[in-house]
């Protein structure tokens, strides 16, 4: 199935303004060399509808919007605690019958859960509604650590700014890491992000930290990825014990040095598996996994798939 292009965010009177931030950034229009997504706002009745903090906003598009878009995504709103209409319930039904991906950003999750999408499945929500989602609908698995999860046709996320992880999640997915990097780089954000809602599918690998020391070192380090690069050595560079290294590294950046490094060298392989025609045993040896079998040992347990199937699923036929 090709990626998603055509987009439609469902938002309610009473949609979250930051939720409807994160969506209408990430899929805005940008260079030659990135996707072109059709966006568009859609609600019950096109017209005005109040924000959660009270500001107006202009929504062109109807439900019917929902029953051509690729990608469907479920907005916050202030009143979710009231289902929304059988209209709505049914057009997310549809979208998911037809082969749409069908997804929930923080407690859009309930709208998917009331239309039954999540029945069997697990999911997350806002950590503070988690036991709420639960409640409501003992036949979903809810994970509230989670910051985004994905099952298939299915994807929820977690609260407030993690909708850009539940995004990027999905260009990744659909798009590649180069493609998921260069948006996430556009918008000044990590590709990956570890937080307070533990994310669920990748490894994260923060781009930037607090600490300016400890920047130089992050630094250095991307550009000596084929090299061992122990915890002692990044220690040493950064003026540091091994133990205050890491103490101060996991303040700064929310991981362990080892998780870092290692879902930097997975993203960095992926982007070499996407864009050039290098043998993985060459990628392997740059990133600093040194063999293409620990490579491989590595990318099925963190992508589900050998990098060779990864890369075919990435290679664009005319």
């Amino acid at each position: 199935m090709p990626p998603f292009v055509t987009v439609a965010a469902y938002a309610p009177h009473g949609v979250g303004v930051l939720g409807v931030g994160i969506v209408s950034e990430v899929f805005d229009a940008r260079g030659p060399d990135l996707p072109r997504f059709d966006f568009a706002l859609c609600t019950d009745r096109p017209g005005r509808i109040r924000s959660d903090v009270g500001l107006p906003i202009m929504v062109e598009h109807g439900l019917d919007r929902l029953a051509a878009a690729d990608l469907v995504i479920a907005l916050p709103w202030a009143d979710f605690r009231t289902p929304p209409g059988p209209a709505v319930l049914e057009a997310l039904a549809a979208a998911h019958e037809r082969g749409a991906l069908v997804a929930g950003h923080c407690v859009g999750a309930f709208a998917l859960a009331a239309a039954g999408l999540l029945d069997g499945r697990r999911a997350t929500t806002h950590w503070r509604f988690a036991g709420l989602l639960a409640d409501r609908h003992p036949d979903v698995t809810v994970e509230p650590d989670a910051l985004y999860i994905d099952e298939g046709r299915i994807a929820t996320g977690a609260g407030a700014a993690a909708g850009f992880d539940l995004c990027l999640h999905l260009l990744r997915r659909e798009y590649g890491a180069a493609t998921a990097n260069a948006i996430a780089r556009d918008l000044v954000l990590p590709s990956h992000r570890d937080g307070g809602q533990a994310q669920y599918l990748a490894t994260p690998a923060p781009e930037d930290c607090d600490d300016d020391r400890l920047a130089d070192v992050l630094a250095w380090a991307r550009e000596h990825l084929h090299e061992p690069l122990p915890v002692a050595e990044l220690a040493r560079r950064s003026l540091m014990s091994r133990r205050s290294f890491a103490r101060r590294f996991a303040a700064s950046t929310g991981t362990t040095p080892h998780a870092w490094l290692l879902g930097l060298r997975i993203s960095r392989a992926e982007e070499l598996l996407e864009t050039t025609e290098l043998p993985v045993e060459e990628i392997a040896r740059l990133v600093g996994f040194g063999s293409a079998a620990v490579l491989r040992a590595q990318f099925v347990r963190r992508r589900g798939v050998p990098p060779r199937s990864y890369r075919r699923s990435f290679t664009r036929t005319p």
